[in-house]
């Protein structure tokens, strides 16, 4: 990967990381007592999901070798926004309708990770 497109991704990847936390943060303290408990939970879901896949992330650029590890970073960016996002958004508030994106992010999560285990297994080749 070239050396600039690299230097991207490894912002990415701390914004992903840095957003998760403070994101978790804000919900603990700024928003207790604000959210309900269905609200709190899926923030809590949101959170737990967007720390995991911010260091899923990381991995699949540090690998990011071939067509895989492309794909992996690709629908790991892509899932965190759709996904979290999507909860993030319904924690909030936002209209019942934006839940019909949160499978779309589970679904890029999940190729994320079929896409990184295949990037891992071709470069151990």
């Amino acid at each position: 990967m070239r050396q600039p497109v690299r230097s991207r991704l490894a912002v990415l990847v701390g914004v992903a990381g840095a957003s998760a936390v403070l994101l978790g943060a804000f919900g603990a303290h700024a928003l207790r007592g604000v959210l309900d408990a269905r609200d709190a939970e899926l923030w809590h879901t949101a959170v737990d999901y967007h720390v995991w896949h911010a260091l899923a992330l990381a991995v699949a650029v540090g690998l990011g070798r071939g067509r895989s590890g492309r794909l992996a970073i690709f629908s790991f960016a892509t899932g965190v926004t759709l996904f979290s996002g999507s909860l993030y958004a319904l924690a909030l508030g936002a209209p019942r309708w934006v839940g019909v994106i949160t499978p779309f992010g589970g679904l890029a999560l999940v190729i994320g990770w079929l896409a990184l285990g295949w990037a891992l297994r071709t470069r151990n080749e």
